[in-house]
């Protein structure tokens, strides 16, 4: 029978205690990620020689998109930011740039 109290609705749930936290990856995404890093690491002697053979046969650009996909993945992309005008589009924003001597005067 459904009374409608609110404190029978959500009085059987539980508070989640356990997982990993927020912002740890999971464990096949860290093994991979470990396994990029060693592979790049210990091949970094040979990579030059790598990009020099992509280079003769395709090109720079094609030698330098290999190194970029390469490097992708043992460096993080920074994200974009964008900065608001104050809540809901009200407000302004005041950007103070100051210049301190570095000579003393």
């Amino acid at each position: 029978m459904n009374t409608g109290k609110l404190s029978e609705v959500g009085a059987s749930r539980r508070p989640k205690t356990g997982g990993r936290a927020k912002g740890t990856p999971n464990r096949a995404t860290l093994l991979a990620r470990t396994a990029i890093a060693k592979f790049v690491d210990g091949n970094a002697h040979r990579l030059q020689a790598w990009l020099d053979e992509i280079a003769e046969e395709e090109g720079a650009k094609t030698a330098f998109q290999c190194f970029m996909e390469v490097v992708e993945y043992h460096v993080p992309k920074l994200n974009r930011t964008e900065l608001g005008v104050g809540q809901e589009g009200k407000g302004t924003q005041v950007v103070r740039i100051e210049f301190v001597s570095t000579n003393g005067s």
